[in-house]
């Protein structure tokens, strides 16, 4: 059972913020979708975007500037919040860690594992609540994400092979067994044995025989975690070694922040619209 916190009409449909109490995480998950009208009785294809560090689902509902093209396309817009919260919930001072960073793992570890399942509610409880309640097309599903969201839509894609018909990320983080970022929320989350990281790294799973049929990026050339935690040369790398055909474009002036994701989300839409023959 789902909780309506708000609707509201926008663009030729309806943008709602839900509530449940969710049976993986153990705490109430909040999340938004944009249902476009729609005839009576039709179904519409499902857009996952899966956010950043320190992000709820407000920051894409709020300031993503999707709903016009999901409006024009007829598609499903679904944005979940990025870990379990509360005051029983494990929390780190740090922005990268604990609520608001649970990198779309289920953590193995204590205090973690308790409630950091994010994997498990992303890829089966959500998606189940989506298809039971909203008017979703579940055979006609493409995923996003921006920067640790980046990561998840990757990794997700990746590990569910033909479940989605399009994958695209903002600034993904391509690679946490490379970076700074992945190194302490995977050792946190999971532990120090690296191979057990491998399940949650896109260029990891690519090397070892996971497959999309193609891949979108848009990066920009002023993000200042580019060199040091994004790294989009290695997904490159990954990609030509399998044959996975990437278009990645990098916009050079922008940033890592939703100026620089507004801008370029309506192509994004447009480009899974046509995988999903919306």
């Amino acid at each position: 059972m789902i909780e309506t916190l708000s609707t509201n009409r926008a663009f030729g449909g309806t943008q709602g913020v839900y509530r449940h109490a969710s049976a993986q995480t153990g705490t109430p998950m909040t999340f938004s979708v944009f249902v476009p009208d729609h005839a009576p009785g039709a179904t519409l294809p499902v857009v996952w975007y899966l956010s950043g560090l320190t992000c709820t689902h407000a920051n894409v509902t709020e300031k993503g500037e999707f709903r016009r093209a999901c409006s024009d396309l007829g598609l499903m817009f679904v944005a979940p919040d990025t870990s379990p919260r509360g005051s029983d919930v494990p929390d780190d001072e740090a922005y990268d860690f604990g609520q608001g960073a649970g990198f779309y793992v289920d953590a193995t570890q204590a205090p973690w594992a308790t409630h950091f399942r994010m994997r498990s509610y992303i890829e089966q409880e959500l998606p189940a609540i989506i298809a039971a309640q909203f008017p979703a097309d579940m055979a006609r599903q493409g995923i996003m994400g921006h920067s640790m969201g980046g990561h998840g839509a990757l990794t997700i894609a990746l590990r569910n092979p033909g479940r989605f018909a399009a994958v695209s990320a903002f600034a993904p983080i391509v690679s946490p067994l490379h970076c700074p970022w992945g190194d302490k929320a995977l050792t946190g989350y999971i532990g120090a044995d690296k191979t057990a990281w491998r399940a949650y790294d896109a260029c990891a799973l690519i090397a070892d025989g996971a497959r999309v049929p193609d891949i979108l990026v848009d990066q920009g050339g002023a993000d200042n975690f580019l060199t040091d935690q994004l790294k989009p040369h290695l997904l490159v790398e990954a990609c030509d070694a399998a044959g996975i055909p990437l278009t990645l474009t990098m916009r050079e002036g922008h940033d890592h922040s939703y100026y620089f994701i507004s801008t370029f989300m309506e192509g994004h839409l447009r480009w899974h619209a046509e995988r999903l023959r919306a």
